[in-house]
């Protein structure tokens, strides 16, 4: 007799989560699914569903082989059902197991489906607690409670705290707690760039690749080369290689772009820490050591632990502070389409084309990237936040809801109305010029401020605060901005406000 049916979903392949605690190899089966609902509910990249597929298939492996029982069912599988619920129904009725057990899932759309199959259920559904984060929901709900803002900082220096990382007793490392000031120099083309640890396609991801292809055809995104890591050794493998070659170059160039550089002394690991073949204190403490052995300066070291101690685990909270609500806020009351290019790279902005492109050869790009580049021209433009949304999280392996709602509607396009960021983060070309080398061979010109051939993201600035001042005016941090504005001559505000609008039609 089965005891116990322990449902792993795609995101929880940790052997130390918390439904695979306890579990017994002699009678408890261990239930992994390919479902079509979880494959399309977006158009996800081909890499993507790749990656979590073979991932899973290794994980169920890796299970087998330390005397688990395993159910797995595969995406092709005959008898699938498609659905989650349905193949959790089916081996039910097939098991006669006495109860179920799953780790709470990362997305409320999950979550919700797994409760409502509880309460039809003959066989008692238990939800445990995903203990592989740092702060649990409901000490992120009391962190908040309270208090008039919610911002990032105050809660990384808790978690600063609460771990011990880059702690000298009761002081942060190097008296500071934020070293962001010394990571914005923009990048050289002669600099060295290493580059993240590339797996060769064993016979199982072989096997899903042939999978992907034959049923995702027309999925956004190329499938090959393919050359993830799909196993907790690989993405171990993966960090150590990150540590070793550009963790100590990351601080400072981490908001860096280049034409032709993809990955600059990125880790590219957020991929493997959400779907959990790594673990985020783990790799905190592993980069905090290099910090201790020298290998690696603090303003480097500080900032990537900041960006899984900090920003992770805050949106996190974030997401299940305000869900489902916060999936449809709207705070500007936009409604453009989101242009076709986005699925196609097919612009004649570079930096676009570049971030674009990247995303659709790899289904990665960085922050900066995401946010200034393709988010910074969304919120600029008027896309509506939740086709933004259901952009990244289409076309980024990494991406799943929790981690990408958050940074999408709070932070890439204000969408909240300021509950995540103090302030919208857009900005005209100078920025992307002064970070990126991609302004110097585009069809526009960064230097010039209006007209045909002027850098679209210089008047789009202007027309964007123009037309939201009504709900920008009183932001302290705009105030000189909107000062700057108000300074300008009528005409010259009308020759920003016109080339933004001729640029605007051709969206439409």
């Amino acid at each position: 007799m089965t005891r116990r049916l322990i449902l792993i979903l795609g995101d929880q392949l940790s052997s130390g989560i918390s439904s695979l605690k306890n579990a017994d190899p002699a009678q408890d089966v261990i239930m992994l699914a390919e479902v079509t609902d979880e494959a399309t509910y977006v158009p996800h990249h081909k890499k993507k569903i790749a990656f979590i597929f073979s991932a899973m298939r290794h994980f169920a492996a890796e299970l087998e082989a330390a005397g688990y029982t395993v159910r797995y069912v595969k995406l092709d599988d005959k008898d699938n059902t498609g659905s989650l619920s349905d193949e959790l129904s089916r081996a039910v009725s097939a098991l006669q197991p006495g109860c179920v057990f799953v780790t709470q899932p990362g997305e409320w759309r999950v979550k919700t489906a797994l409760e409502n199959w509880g309460t039809k259920s003959s066989v008692p559904l238990t939800l445990l607690t995903d203990d592989r984060f740092i702060a649990t929901i409901e000490e992120f709900a009391q962190w908040s409670e309270g208090r008039k803002s919610l911002r990032m900082e105050y809660f990384y220096r808790e978690m600063r705290r609460k771990t011990g990382l880059l702690m000298d007793g009761d002081r942060p490392e190097g008296g500071k707690w934020n070293y962001d000031t010394e990571n914005r120099k923009p990048a050289r083309g002669d600099l060295f760039m290493p580059s993240p640890l590339r797996v060769v396609p064993d016979g199982i991801t072989k096997a899903v690749l042939r999978l992907v292809d034959n049923r995702f055809s027309n999925n956004f995104g190329d499938l090959e080369p393919f050359w993830f890591a799909v196993t907790s050794d690989g993405a171990e493998q993966a960090l150590d290689h990150f540590i070793k070659t550009a963790l100590k170059d990351f601080g400072a160039y981490q908001d860096a772009m280049l034409v032709g550089e993809k990955f600059l002394y990125h880790a590219v690991i957020s991929l493997y820490l959400n779907i959990g073949l790594l673990d985020p204190l783990d790799i905190c403490r592993r980069a905090e050591q290099a910090y201790r052995a020298g290998d690696a300066p603090l303003n480097s070291v500080e900032g990537f632990i900041r960006q899984i101690i900090g920003w992770r685990e805050y949106v996190r909270g974030i997401y299940w502070l305000k869900m489902p609500e916060y999936e449809s806020s709207n705070f500007f009351s936009t409604d453009r389409d989101l242009p076709a290019f986005y699925w196609t790279g097919k612009t004649e902005l570079t930096c676009l084309r570049e971030a674009i492109s990247q995303t659709k050869e790899e289904a990665y790009a960085h922050h900066i990237q995401r946010l200034m580049i393709t988010g910074n021209f969304a919120l600029l433009t008027g896309i509506e936040p939740r086709q933004v949304h259901e952009w990244y999280l289409a076309v980024y392996a990494d991406a799943f809801e929790w981690a990408e709602l958050p940074n999408t509607i709070g932070m890439s396009q204000f969408a909240d109305g300021g509950l995540l960021g103090s302030k919208p983060y857009v900005s005209g070309g100078n920025y992307i010029s002064k970070m990126s080398d991609y302004c110097e061979n585009c069809r526009f010109d960064v230097k010039k401020k209006t007209g045909d051939e002027a850098c679209p993201f210089n008047s789009l600035y202007w027309h964007f605060l123009d037309r939201h001042k009504n709900k920008l005016g009183s932001n302290g941090r705009l105030g000189n901005v909107y000062r700057t504005w108000n300074r300008m001559s009528e005409d010259k505000k009308a020759d920003y406000l016109a080339t933004a609008d001729a640029f605007l039609k051709t969206l439409d």
